[in-house]
């Protein structure tokens, strides 16, 4: 059975969440503020984090910072919640690490669909000892890792995946809903700026490296040698 945390400062909303996290088999905790969400997150890291924004004690974007930095938690798959929903907000969710970003009110069959996505696509795939290399950079998709002329980058499981979907299609064109269904697992509504900042980060951890993923203006991105 797998754990996932809900801080979230609204008791209503944490237990409306974890009540249908419970049914659909999820084993949910509970924090309601930041410093007992990220002590609970440290003490015994959960599966998934559902992280709001907007909390007392401290910020939902700092609690993904710090868990992001500790190599215990980092591998932690997030959810922000959050009831802003200006780009900037979604930008800085995704800059820290989040791996998603949910705007209240919302659904919670999409909540739901969400987690499902989420933990379908961080979970460790069958080892096939591949390694793939294109120009300096070195894909190993048994251990999952990725480096630089020689030097072991720091990615995020959905970096990885989109590095290695650009990979296995190197000189493909790939639209970004195409990206969004096979590195996320599902449709995103239409908002296909998240591709965009995801790239971005991609690339900035590539270095100069980052330049074989080419933008194909008002379609999507490539990789090529």
């Amino acid at each position: 059975m797998k754990t996932i945390l809900v801080i979230e400062d609204e008791r209503d909303l944490a237990e409306l969440i974890a009540f249908n996290l419970e049914k659909e088999g999820y084993r949910p905790l509970i924090a309601l503020d930041g410093v007992s969400g990220l002590e609970a997150a440290r003490s015994n890291p959960p599966d998934l984090i559902l992280l709001d924004l907007m909390l007392p004690g401290l910020m939902g974007t700092e609690i993904c910072k710090l868990l992001k930095k500790n190599e215990k938690t980092a591998a932690i798959p997030i959810i922000m919640l959050t009831a802003k929903g200006e780009e900037i907000d979604r930008v800085v969710g995704f800059e820290v690490g989040a791996d998603d970003y949910m705007v209240k009110p919302f659904s919670t069959r999409e909540l739901l669909l969400r987690v499902k996505a989420v933990l379908r696509r961080t979970m460790p795939e069958k080892a096939q000892g591949k390694c793939i290399t294109i120009g300096l950079v070195t894909i190993d998709t048994e251990r999952h890792m990725v480096s630089v002329a020689g030097e072991e980058i720091v990615l995020t499981t959905t970096e990885f995946k989109l590095l290695l979907n650009l990979a296995e299609r190197l000189g493909r064109v790939q639209s970004r809903d195409l990206l969004l269904q096979n590195v996320w697992g599902y449709n995103y509504v239409g908002d296909t700026r998240t591709v965009d900042t995801h790239v971005t980060r991609l690339r900035t951890k590539l270095g100069e490296a980052g330049e074989m993923i080419k933008t194909v203006r008002g379609f999507g991105y490539k990789m090529e040698e």
